[in-house]
């Protein structure tokens, strides 16, 4: 589009038309939940763009002075801050040093667009990173010494090296600041129903347009592929931990039979290690589990589902009570990511879980419990073997059960 026809339109025209052409390209499909999400508006008292984590401003001067391919990557840039919850997830790092806080959200969002490498069916650029009109330097932030790091690696890196510049007294090499504002405060302002309607909202979002990508026969989007790809191989640390909790038992019986064989004829006793009768899946959902960590969960969930043979799964949401429990049934297992309902939002209390267990006579035989592992307490007293699925905290360790710990 040449600059005299951009100048027929608006600027909310032409982020409206942004949107629709990102939706529409290849990359972005299964971004079109999160990218429609909130509201998005054109105000003349922002300088460039804002976000809260759910709703958008853009600055009218900044927008007329983009190129199509710029206010797309502009646009995209709020987007994934929406996606992976940044402005909650990583409050703590903003209570730390605001300035780094953004600057390491930004490098990780541009470096994941770059790394998209869109283009349009002629071969020319579908998003680029907006220039400063007077030097013709970039705007954005994309260091590739930080390709494949989350924020909050990027913030130590940063942290560190200014701590060292501070210290020796050398004036501070700075990083530049990005070229959109973070409203972390309004972010923060929101409510607990508000905050926990956006995170089911987030993760309802993620799963569809995975789905939608898949059924339009698109590459996806590695951001959301990212999200959704459960990292624990649960055949092998389930049935070794089955096998393990159960030695000493009768480890074959006729009461399950083996469904491998049942096909060709054959009644054959189970093993332990391959068949689970009952597993509850206990999944903190407390106010420290941002939408990233509840969307890795569920993958790792969908890893128990899709690799392990299981007769009943009951789902377990909590914080200081139980939130939510959902039973299936084998026929329904399959279903379990898709249908599932998340919720919570409260402290971390994980007797409640084994006080839940015990007043409904539950007795499976084992419990997987997904958390940050940041309890504010003990871990628990428990009547069945349980497993620990901790995220993002590699020095928690529990004093009972077994534990493995799975990066963000």
């Amino acid at each position: 589009m040449t600059f005299s026809t951009r100048t027929q339109l608006t600027a909310e025209q032409r982020v409206s038309k942004a949107l629709v052409n990102i939706i529409d390209h290849r990359n972005y499909i299964a971004l079109a939940g999160v990218l429609m999400m909130g509201s998005k508006e054109v105000r003349d008292d922002v300088p460039t763009a804002c976000t809260n984590g759910r709703d958008e401003w853009y600055g009218r001067e900044f927008v007329d002075s983009l190129t199509d391919p710029e206010l797309r990557f502009l646009i995209l840039h709020e987007c994934y801050h929406k996606l992976y919850r940044h402005l909650t997830t990583w409050k703590h790092l903003h209570d730390k040093d605001h300035r780094l806080a953004n600057i390491a959200c930004d490098h990780v969002i541009n470096l994941q667009i770059l790394s998209d490498k869109s283009v349009n069916d002629d071969g020319t650029l579908f998003v680029e990173m907006p220039r400063c009109k007077e030097t013709g330097q970039l705007m954005g932030l994309a260091d590739t010494r930080f390709s494949e790091m989350n924020s909050e690696q990027v913030f130590n890196i940063l942290y560190a090296e200014q701590e060292e510049q501070q210290q020796s007294g050398e004036s501070e090499q700075g990083d530049g600041e990005g070229f959109d504002d973070h409203d972390w405060e309004g972010a923060e302002s929101m409510s607990d129903e508000e905050q926990q309607q956006l995170a089911e909202q987030i993760d309802t979002a993620i799963r569809q347009g995975a789905l939608t990508a898949g059924k339009v026969g698109s590459g996806g989007n590695r951001a959301i592929d990212s999200l959704l790809q459960p990292e624990i191989n649960w055949v092998d640390v389930l049935s070794e931990f089955v096998t393990e909790t159960c030695r000493g038992t009768d480890y074959s019986t006729y009461a399950r039979p083996n469904r491998r064989y049942m096909s060709a004829g054959m009644y054959m006793p189970s093993g332990v290690s391959e068949q689970v009768d009952e597993l509850v899946i206990a999944i903190d959902t407390s106010g420290s589990i941002g939408q990233a960590e509840l969307t890795k969960f569920l993958s790792e969930v969908q890893g128990v589902v899709s690799n392990v043979n299981v007769n009943k799964i009951r789902v377990l949401y909590w914080d200081t009570k139980i939130c939510a429990d959902e039973t299936y049934e084998a026929e329904d297992i399959d279903r379990l990511v898709e249908s599932t309902k998340p919720a919570g939002g409260g402290g971390t209390d994980i007797s409640c879980v084994n006080e839940y267990m015990a007043e409904h006579n539950i007795n499976p035989q084992a419990v997987i419990v997904c958390t940050d592992g940041y309890l504010g307490g003990d871990w628990g007293t428990w009547n069945s073997p349980v497993l620990w699925c901790i995220l993002g905290h590699d020095t928690a360790r529990p004093n009972v059960g077994t534990a493995v710990h799975v990066n963000l």
